[in-house]
This record gives C-alpha cells, structure tokens and sequence, in this order.
C-alpha cells in the first residue's frame, strides 16, 4: 500500500519545505483575498478555509507543517476564513485551464515520458488554436505552470474576465471541446478560420490513422483502439451523433477509406460515400481536434467552469509523486521547439544524495531515468535515488525492500 511508504516522503517534504526563503516561492496576487488549502500526510484530509496576510505567514505554515500538497483559491473573496462557500463573498476568479494527461483515452497512464509529452503539446495548443486567435487572449496576463505530475495548468488573470460566470466560462470550454461545431456545414465553408483549420487538418489526420489502422499487425491494432477511445470520449458529449464504435465496425471504415476515388471526396470535404458511417468519421475528425479539459473534482464539469476552484500552488511540491510544480514561459511549452521545457528533468526538487532498492509493483511502467528511458516490468528491482524513490512509492508503483 501507499501509505506504508510515505514516511520517508512526508520527511523529505518537511526538509525541503524548511529551507525555504520568500524569494524561492511564488505567492498569487491578492494574497489576502484568496482560501488556501493543505493536504496532511497521516489522514490525507484537507486543511482548508485558512487565510494569510503576508508570504511570510505561507512559508510559516509549510516549515510548520510540510505539507503533502497545496492549494490556492483561484477566486478572490472578500470573507475568505469563512466556512461556508455563501458566506465568502466571492469577488471574482482567474480563469483556469487544467490538461491532464490521464483525461485522453488514447493515452498510457505508465508511459509517463510520453503521457507528459502530448499534454505538453496539448497545452501547446490550447493557446495557439484557441485562447490566443480565437478568444483575443494576451500573453501578458498568462501563467503557465506543470502540475508536479500529469499534466500543465494555464492561469489567465485578464481584469475583464475574472468576473466571468460559470456560464460564460462553460461557453469556452464548450468550444474547446467542440460541442455544437457542425463539421459538414465548416467543411463546405471556404472560409479558413478557427475549427474550419482544425478540421481540414483533422480530416488528413484520421486518413492517415485509419490506413495505420488497416494493418493486421501489432500497429494496427493499437490504431483501432486509439480510434474506438476517441469516439468513447466523444459519445459523452450531449451533441454526439454516435454513441460507440466497436473494433470491427471502425477496420471496416479503414478499409472502406483506401478507395481511391472515395479517399479523394472525403478529403474535400464530402464524406457521404462513407454511408452510415459518416457520422463515424465526423466525430473522429472533430474528437481528434478537440482538447480535452480537466474535470473538477468528481463532477464532470471542467476546472475551467468552477469559480470556487482550489489550484495547485506554484512551487509546491505534488504529494502525488514528488515532482514540483513549476511556472514556465510559453515559448517552452512546445515540446520540440529550440529550449522545450522537460518536466522529467526540471520538475526535480533536491531531496538529498539517499538512495535505496525499489521493487516495481505494477504489471508495467516506463521512466526516464538520468535521460535515458526505461522500462520495468512487476518484480522487478532497481537502486532508486530520492527523486525516483519519492515517485515510485508515491504513485503506488514501487515499493522498497
């Protein structure tokens, strides 16, 4: 279990937290006006409604208590030790992005190099085919931070949206996701703007998946899993034609797209020789363009849609796995650009020089260690040192014997 190891954690936690100065920590605007929330190491709980007038009150608290992880308010209160959310006399909030790479289906949850690489380049892309073109958003008021773990948050404190409602923050997320976007009408559009762009892209994109989906190899079948995970994630949108597809329906539309004359008709943008299955390729295209944002607790609203929302603090450390969590310029967020940021590499707080023998308790997972990725399998062991040692046992995949 878990908990049987987190003793050497919660130990390195409290040394890290101790040795912290003003100038090592990030503190959010309006200090005074936001909940904070921690979370303890013996009973997991959360200790929250609790308020600070200065940074040097935070750092008081963590070299108190080195907490497992931390929170802030993204909104601004006016009463914020209140216990009651009614009583708190909400002011406004900054607008919140969350990816998480275990919110896309096609994605291997114990492949954590490349987890983190498509929600990088997914964050990448939140900005550059959305906020930014779309919507108007400056640079000037964006905060890009790494979660400490799966995934990267964008912060947007623009003054003239923090007041947005939960309803015209759902209308965001709603186009990010792709809901109500007709793509036959934006096919025949000549129009090349915003979704019209994504879907001219996102046609070739599935041609190109589903002839990799055609193989009868090991690649192939993956493909096809990939693709029947994207309609699953699609079909729980309200505006969804098609509710699943199986293996077997999704080869028979990869056959049916290596027809010459028909793989040049769904190309310009006319997909009814696809029959029935038409709406199949629709939802593909548009669910292969679509972000998909973070949920809110155990809702499935979006961090986005909550005004009340507690977020990671920037510069803590992650009790899921250890990592920091870590602010970056948006330039870095592309994964192969020129200085692209590497969670794995720089997300690393220092713990100390200890090192000890973990045995990998899941049935598979891959690392990068010292640059180099690595795969383990159950069973099997390795001389881990702190920052590998406090992921493993964290996570739950590793344990020391």
């Amino acid at each position: 279990m878990v908990e049987s190891n987190w003793a050497r954690a919660a130990h390195r936690f409290s040394k890290w937290y101790s040795h912290l100065s003003e100038d090592d920590y990030w503190f959010p605007p309006r200090l005074r006006t936001r909940e904070c929330m921690f979370q303890g190491w013996a009973s997991n709980l959360f200790d929250r409604h609790i308020n600070f007038d200065t940074p040097k009150g935070v750092l008081q608290y963590l070299q108190q208590r080195g907490p497992k992880s931390c929170f802030y308010s993204t909104a601004y209160y006016g009463k914020p030790l209140e216990r009651k959310m009614a009583d708190k006399d909400w002011k406004g909030a900054d607008l919140i992005f969350d990816l998480d790479g275990d919110h896309l289906a096609h994605v291997d949850p114990y492949n954590f190099p490349e987890m983190l690489e498509i929600i990088q380049q997914q964050a990448w892309d939140l900005w550059h085919e959305f906020l930014q073109p779309e919507f108007g958003f400056s640079e000037d008021y964006l905060h890009v931070t790494f979660s400490g773990h799966r995934g990267f948050h964008l912060h947007y404190r623009e003054p003239s949206t923090l007041g947005l409602d939960s309803a015209a923050r759902r209308e965001l997320v709603n186009h990010i996701r792709g809901e109500g976007v007709e793509v036959s009408a934006l096919m025949n559009n000549s129009a090349h703007t915003g979704w019209k762009n994504r879907l001219d892209s996102g046609t070739n994109s599935i041609l190109d998946k589903l002839d990799i989906a055609n193989q009868d190899n090991a690649d192939g079948r993956k493909m096809l899993k990939e693709l029947c995970d994207i309609i699953k994630q699609q079909s729980q949108s309200p505006s969804s034609q098609v509710k699943s597809c199986g293996p077997t329906k999704m080869a028979t539309i990869a056959a049916s797209v290596q027809h010459r004359e028909r793989r040049a008709n769904i190309a310009s943008g006319n997909f009814h020789g696809l029959g029935k299955n038409a709406h199949v390729f629709l939802e593909l295209v548009k669910g292969d363009r679509s972000l998909i944002l973070g949920s809110a607790g155990e809702t499935d609203e979006a961090v986005t849609v909550d005004i009340k929302r507690q977020i990671r603090w920037p510069n803590s450390l992650n009790g899921k796995c250890g990592m920091q969590v870590v602010t970056l310029p948006l330039e870095r967020l592309l994964p192969d650009g020129p200085n692209a940021f590497d969670a794995i590499e720089e997300a690393l707080p220092y713990f100390d020089d200890k090192s000890r023998e973990i045995q990998i308790t899941v049935e598979r997972c891959i690392l990068k260690i010292d640059g180099e990725t690595q795969e383990f399998s159950q069973g099997d062991t390795l001389i881990a040192n702190s920052n590998i040692d406090t992921f493993l046992t964290l996570k739950g995949w590793g344990r020391p014997i």
